[in-house]
């Protein structure tokens, strides 16, 4: 079930609503990636906390462990709900931090891909054309073919032809 801001500032510390208030839509996208990875570390240790204590009060519900204070506690809506929040925020801080890591990385595949195309053009206009010319110092040079290199391994190829042909063989048995 959504928890409206509302609940979540009711239900949070000062501290706390700082921080989950910056993992919301809006102003996480305005985080930098230091300030996103601090708030990812913060928001981390504020949700295990509040994991122990939910779970210390779980025991303390089922009279498995002494009680923290002077009476025992009887309920831990507030605590689950206060967990359920951060571990949302948490949620929504990784999303981002792998949305912006991908990002980057598809940035820094593109630009790696326009050096080596770079590269490549480069290396075809330095080359010397009486070197590879047919009539060059010590024989003929073999040329580069236009065709494109299969991909697929030649002894795959053969392998799915023999089992097309063992294929059509059993339906022309039949």
């Amino acid at each position: 079930m959504a928890i409206s801001r509302k609940q979540e500032e009711r239900l949070l510390t000062e501290d706390e609503w700082h921080l989950v208030r910056q993992s919301h839509h809006p102003a996480i996208q305005g985080v930098s990636d230091e300030d996103l990875l601090k708030l990812v570390k913060q928001v981390r240790e504020r949700r295990d906390r509040s994991q122990a204590e939910a779970h210390r009060q779980r025991r303390e519900i089922r009279g498995k462990s002494a009680p923290k204070g002077v009476e025992p506690t009887r309920k831990d809506i507030g605590t689950r709900a206060k967990l359920e929040i951060l571990a949302m925020s948490m949620r929504r801080l990784n999303g981002e931090h792998a949305r912006r890591r991908k990002m980057h990385g598809k940035a820094q595949l593109v630009s790696n891909m326009r050096a080596a195309l770079a590269a490549k053009h480069a290396s075809k206009t330095e080359r010397d054309e009486t070197y590879n010319s047919r009539h060059a110092l010590e024989g003929m040079q073999s040329i580069e073919s236009a065709r494109r290199k299969s991909l697929m391994r030649p002894m795959e190829r053969g392998r799915l032809r023999k089992a097309g042909a063992v294929a059509q063989a059993k339906r022309d048995s039949r």
